[in-house]
């Protein structure tokens, strides 16, 4: 990361944010680049964290939705893929032309405001398939813009009522396609230096034990401790990026 001379205590600050980061991910399906993107970013330049992140997240993806493919929620999905695609298109674009403070501290509003009614004793809400529209724009728009796109699909899915198994393994699906999409446009970009590939190579490690010990905590997870999990991570995630965004 900057010319990654890193000193030992930033070496391990950024082992243990992706240890961690990863493990919130094995238990929740999603959340590594909610957590890690913008505690990475404090030493870190947004340039380098997003697209590293971006390949960590799309292997762990993989090994979360391949092993449950036949839970996928494919109704559910298959709507999503032509907006993501667009929004990921249109995220890459906007990297070249907006100032991301107005779009981070808006994000980051909206996240928290959901997460806020989700910890709430309200009857949980059902949404449409229409929502696909709306969730895979801004999923994909977002996530090419910051790596942090994933509050869109979570909310999407979530008001879609699949119970915590279908969920983990679909939103890895989403993010399987999302991050490919991303992938591509980050290596036409230019954005995958050789040290950015050898920073990846040392650190999967980490991130795999991190996926599998959370793994095995969400076969013990019950359906109301995950769904309370998932709004925790959302509130953390809005309040890490509204910090970001007041300091851009």
């Amino acid at each position: 990361m900057t010319g990654i001379s890193m000193a030992h205590p930033e070496i391990l600050f950024a082992v243990g944010v992706l240890f961690f980061a990863y493990f919130i991910r094995g238990i929740a399906g999603f959340g590594s680049a909610l957590i890690s993107v913008p505690l990475l970013a404090l030493f870190f330049p947004v340039s380098q964290v997003v697209p590293l992140i971006g390949l960590l997240d799309w292997l762990a993806s993989i090994s979360q939705g391949l092993p449950n493919r036949r839970l996928i929620r494919w109704p559910d999905l298959l709507p999503l893929l032509p907006f993501t695609v667009l929004g990921v298109s249109t995220g890459l674009f906007l990297h070249t032309v907006l100032a991301p403070g107005s779009l981070l501290l808006a994000l980051s509003i909206f996240i928290m405001l959901y997460a806020v009614y989700a910890l709430l004793p309200f009857p949980p809400l059902h949404g449409g398939r229409w929502l696909a529209g709306p969730a895979g724009l801004l999923g994909g728009t977002v996530g090419a813009l910051f790596g942090t796109g994933g509050p869109f699909y979570v909310i999407y899915l979530t008001l879609r009522q699949p119970d915590k198994t279908e969920f983990r393994t679909t939103i890895a699906t989403i993010f399987v396609i999302d991050g490919l999409c991303r992938i591509v446009g980050f290596s036409l970009s230019g954005f995958y230096t050789l040290r950015i590939m050898a920073l990846f190579v040392g650190i999967m490690p980490v991130a795999a034990l991190a996926l599998w010990l959370g793994g095995r905590v969400h076969l013990r997870i019950s359906h109301t401790a995950f769904v309370r999990l998932v709004s925790m991570i959302l509130l953390g995630s809005g309040l890490a990026l509204l910090v970001k965004a007041l300091k851009v």
